[in-house]
Protein backbone atom coordinates (compact mmCIF):
# COMPACT_ATOMS: atom_id res chain seq x y z
CA UNK A 1 0.00 0.00 0.00
CA UNK A 2 1.47 3.31 -0.82
CA UNK A 3 2.28 6.13 1.77
CA UNK A 4 0.23 8.78 2.65
CA UNK A 5 1.86 11.48 0.98
CA UNK A 6 2.90 14.48 2.97
CA UNK A 7 1.04 17.36 3.55
CA UNK A 8 3.27 20.60 2.76
CA UNK A 9 2.76 23.90 1.42
CA UNK A 10 4.94 26.42 -0.22
CA UNK A 11 5.20 29.53 2.47
CA UNK A 12 3.19 27.97 5.45
CA UNK A 13 5.26 26.51 8.27
CA UNK A 14 6.08 23.01 8.75
CA UNK A 15 6.40 21.11 12.22
CA UNK A 16 8.90 18.30 12.05
CA UNK A 17 9.88 15.73 14.39
CA UNK A 18 12.66 12.72 13.66
CA UNK A 19 13.09 10.14 16.09
CA UNK A 20 16.58 8.03 16.32
CA UNK A 21 15.69 4.34 15.37
CA UNK A 22 14.14 2.11 18.12
CA UNK A 23 14.22 5.66 20.39
CA UNK A 24 17.90 5.24 20.68
CA UNK A 25 20.14 7.83 20.91
CA UNK A 26 20.68 10.12 18.65
CA UNK A 27 23.60 12.18 19.93
CA UNK A 28 25.93 11.60 22.24
CA UNK A 29 28.10 14.68 23.10
CA UNK A 30 28.30 18.46 22.85
CA UNK A 31 30.08 17.93 19.46
CA UNK A 32 27.59 16.32 17.70
CA UNK A 33 24.64 18.33 18.79
CA UNK A 34 26.85 21.17 17.85
CA UNK A 35 27.60 19.30 14.64
CA UNK A 36 23.96 19.25 13.65
CA UNK A 37 23.04 22.61 14.25
CA UNK A 38 25.78 23.59 11.60
CA UNK A 39 24.41 20.88 9.09
CA UNK A 40 20.68 22.19 9.78
CA UNK A 41 21.57 25.77 9.00
CA UNK A 42 23.80 24.90 6.23
CA UNK A 43 20.96 22.35 4.67
CA UNK A 44 17.99 24.82 5.49
CA UNK A 45 19.93 27.40 3.34
CA UNK A 46 20.49 25.51 0.56
CA UNK A 47 17.22 24.10 0.02
CA UNK A 48 15.53 27.12 0.77
CA UNK A 49 14.51 26.68 4.22
CA UNK A 50 13.90 29.41 7.44
CA UNK A 51 14.24 27.67 10.80
CA UNK A 52 12.11 29.41 13.48
CA UNK A 53 12.59 27.13 16.65
CA UNK A 54 14.11 23.89 17.51
CA UNK A 55 14.92 21.54 20.11
CA UNK A 56 17.16 18.77 19.88
CA UNK A 57 16.84 15.94 22.42
CA UNK A 58 19.14 12.89 23.24
CA UNK A 59 16.81 10.42 21.12
CA UNK A 60 14.63 12.93 18.88
CA UNK A 61 14.66 16.12 17.13
CA UNK A 62 11.73 18.99 16.53
CA UNK A 63 11.75 21.83 13.99
CA UNK A 64 9.49 24.77 13.40
CA UNK A 65 10.48 26.15 9.66
CA UNK A 66 8.98 27.51 6.44
CA UNK A 67 9.76 26.06 3.51
CA UNK A 68 9.90 28.21 -0.01
CA UNK A 69 9.03 25.22 -1.95
CA UNK A 70 6.49 22.80 -1.05
CA UNK A 71 9.03 20.07 -1.11
CA UNK A 72 11.97 22.05 0.23
CA UNK A 73 12.03 20.49 3.73
CA UNK A 74 11.59 16.67 2.75
CA UNK A 75 15.32 17.93 0.38
CA UNK A 76 16.67 19.55 3.73
CA UNK A 77 15.84 16.57 5.75
CA UNK A 78 17.28 14.23 3.75
CA UNK A 79 20.04 15.50 3.26
CA UNK A 80 20.72 16.91 7.03
CA UNK A 81 19.72 13.21 7.70
CA UNK A 82 22.46 12.10 5.87
CA UNK A 83 25.32 14.06 6.78
CA UNK A 84 24.51 14.02 10.14
CA UNK A 85 24.85 9.93 10.10
CA UNK A 86 28.25 10.47 8.23
CA UNK A 87 29.16 12.39 10.95
CA UNK A 88 28.19 9.98 13.75
CA UNK A 89 29.05 6.51 11.72
CA UNK A 90 32.55 8.07 11.17
CA UNK A 91 32.98 9.75 14.55
CA UNK A 92 31.54 6.29 16.66
CA UNK A 93 32.80 3.84 14.52
CA UNK A 94 29.81 2.70 13.56
CA UNK A 95 27.31 1.21 10.76
CA UNK A 96 23.19 0.83 9.35
CA UNK A 97 21.02 3.40 10.22
CA UNK A 98 20.66 5.85 13.07
CA UNK A 99 16.92 7.42 12.26
CA UNK A 100 13.34 6.14 12.61
CA UNK A 101 12.49 5.76 8.88
CA UNK A 102 10.63 8.78 7.89
CA UNK A 103 9.81 12.37 9.48
CA UNK A 104 6.92 13.26 10.83
CA UNK A 105 5.21 16.83 10.23
CA UNK A 106 2.21 18.83 9.93
CA UNK A 107 1.81 22.31 8.56
CA UNK A 108 0.92 25.32 10.80
CA UNK A 109 -1.23 28.10 11.08
CA UNK A 110 0.18 31.53 11.78
CA UNK A 111 -0.49 33.50 14.94
CA UNK A 112 -1.54 31.67 17.79
CA UNK A 113 -1.15 28.22 16.18
CA UNK A 114 2.71 29.00 15.19
CA UNK A 115 3.58 30.26 18.82
CA UNK A 116 2.18 27.91 20.24
CA UNK A 117 4.09 25.27 18.27
CA UNK A 118 7.22 27.29 19.23
CA UNK A 119 6.61 27.07 22.76
CA UNK A 120 5.56 23.42 22.62
CA UNK A 121 9.09 22.84 21.05
CA UNK A 122 11.07 24.99 23.44
CA UNK A 123 9.32 23.34 26.87
CA UNK A 124 9.90 20.05 25.44
CA UNK A 125 13.30 19.42 27.84
CA UNK A 126 11.11 20.91 30.75
CA UNK A 127 8.01 18.57 29.77
CA UNK A 128 11.08 15.88 30.10
CA UNK A 129 12.45 16.72 33.47
CA UNK A 130 15.43 17.15 31.91
CA UNK A 131 15.53 21.11 33.05
CA UNK A 132 13.34 22.99 35.02
CA UNK A 133 12.80 26.39 33.11
CA UNK A 134 13.76 26.45 29.16
CA UNK A 135 16.82 28.72 29.08
CA UNK A 136 18.33 26.20 31.16
CA UNK A 137 18.68 23.73 28.40
CA UNK A 138 22.05 24.72 25.81
CA UNK A 139 20.32 22.85 22.83
CA UNK A 140 17.03 24.40 22.11
CA UNK A 141 16.56 28.12 20.32
CA UNK A 142 14.31 29.21 23.41
CA UNK A 143 17.36 31.48 24.43
CA UNK A 144 17.39 33.09 20.89
CA UNK A 145 14.34 33.79 20.85
CA UNK A 146 13.59 34.90 24.59
CA UNK A 147 16.99 36.66 25.23
CA UNK A 148 18.63 37.36 22.77
CA UNK A 149 21.40 35.10 22.12
CA UNK A 150 22.65 34.85 18.56
CA UNK A 151 22.58 31.71 16.81
CA UNK A 152 22.81 31.86 12.87
CA UNK A 153 20.35 28.87 12.41
CA UNK A 154 17.10 31.24 13.30
CA UNK A 155 15.30 33.59 11.06
CA UNK A 156 12.75 34.99 12.88
CA UNK A 157 9.38 34.46 11.54
CA UNK A 158 7.01 37.39 10.44
CA UNK A 159 4.67 36.53 13.55
CA UNK A 160 7.61 36.78 15.77
CA UNK A 161 8.54 39.98 14.57
CA UNK A 162 4.95 41.43 15.17
CA UNK A 163 5.09 40.88 18.98
CA UNK A 164 7.13 44.08 19.24
CA UNK A 165 8.84 46.54 17.02
CA UNK A 166 11.86 46.02 18.40
CA UNK A 167 14.11 43.39 19.69
CA UNK A 168 14.44 44.11 23.60
CA UNK A 169 10.23 43.96 23.03
CA UNK A 170 9.68 41.19 21.03
CA UNK A 171 12.21 39.53 23.39
CA UNK A 172 9.82 40.51 26.44
CA UNK A 173 6.51 39.45 25.17
CA UNK A 174 7.80 36.41 23.46
CA UNK A 175 9.39 35.23 27.58
CA UNK A 176 5.64 36.59 28.70
CA UNK A 177 4.21 33.72 26.59
CA UNK A 178 5.98 31.26 28.51
CA UNK A 179 4.20 32.56 32.15
CA UNK A 180 1.11 30.53 31.46
CA UNK A 181 1.74 26.55 31.18
CA UNK A 182 0.97 25.59 27.20
CA UNK A 183 -3.08 24.60 27.15
CA UNK A 184 -2.95 20.63 27.07
CA UNK A 185 -5.74 20.55 24.27
CA UNK A 186 -3.19 22.50 21.84
CA UNK A 187 -0.06 20.09 23.34
CA UNK A 188 -2.77 17.32 22.04
CA UNK A 189 -3.39 18.82 18.84
CA UNK A 190 0.12 19.20 17.92
CA UNK A 191 0.63 15.92 18.99
CA UNK A 192 -2.25 14.68 16.78
CA UNK A 193 -1.44 16.49 14.16
CA UNK A 194 2.18 15.71 13.84
CA UNK A 195 1.87 11.86 14.14
CA UNK A 196 -1.22 11.87 11.83
CA UNK A 197 0.36 14.30 8.82
CA UNK A 198 -2.51 16.91 9.65
CA UNK A 199 -3.16 20.25 9.48
CA UNK A 200 -2.59 22.10 12.65
CA UNK A 201 -5.19 24.88 12.88
CA UNK A 202 -8.25 26.17 13.08
CA UNK A 203 -11.44 24.51 11.06
CA UNK A 204 -11.33 27.23 8.35
CA UNK A 205 -7.85 26.65 7.96
CA UNK A 206 -7.91 23.18 7.49
CA UNK A 207 -11.03 23.72 5.31
CA UNK A 208 -8.59 25.38 2.98
CA UNK A 209 -5.53 23.38 3.19
CA UNK A 210 -8.09 20.53 1.96
CA UNK A 211 -9.57 22.81 -0.97
CA UNK A 212 -5.84 23.55 -1.90
CA UNK A 213 -4.19 20.28 -1.88
CA UNK A 214 -7.59 18.08 -3.15
CA UNK A 215 -7.29 15.97 0.36
CA UNK A 216 -8.41 15.51 4.30
CA UNK A 217 -6.10 17.87 6.31
CA UNK A 218 -7.72 16.80 9.65
CA UNK A 219 -8.66 14.03 11.61
CA UNK A 220 -11.78 11.95 10.99
CA UNK A 221 -14.82 11.35 13.01
CA UNK A 222 -14.75 9.50 16.05
CA UNK A 223 -15.75 5.88 15.16
CA UNK A 224 -14.75 3.03 13.41
CA UNK A 225 -11.34 4.29 11.22
CA UNK A 226 -12.49 4.60 7.42
CA UNK A 227 -9.93 2.07 5.28
CA UNK A 228 -7.71 4.92 4.02
CA UNK A 229 -7.08 6.35 7.35
CA UNK A 230 -3.28 6.28 8.67
CA UNK A 231 -4.01 4.65 12.51
CA UNK A 232 -2.71 7.75 14.84
CA UNK A 233 0.51 6.60 16.85
CA UNK A 234 -0.42 7.01 20.24
CA UNK A 235 3.22 8.08 20.89
CA UNK A 236 4.37 11.19 23.43
CA UNK A 237 7.22 13.33 22.47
Amino acid sequence: MPRRARIALSGVPLHVIQRGNNRQACFFADEDYRHYLDQLRLCAQRTGCAVHAYALMTNHVHLLLTPREADAAGRMMKLLGQRYVQHVNRLYRRSGTLWEGRFRSCIVQDDAYLLGCSRYIELNPVRAGMVSVPSAYRWSSYRVNALGETDSVIEPHPVYTALGGWMQERQAAYQALFIEALDTGLVSDIRRATNGNFALGNARFQAEVAAALGRRAMPGEPGRPRKQDKPISRDLF
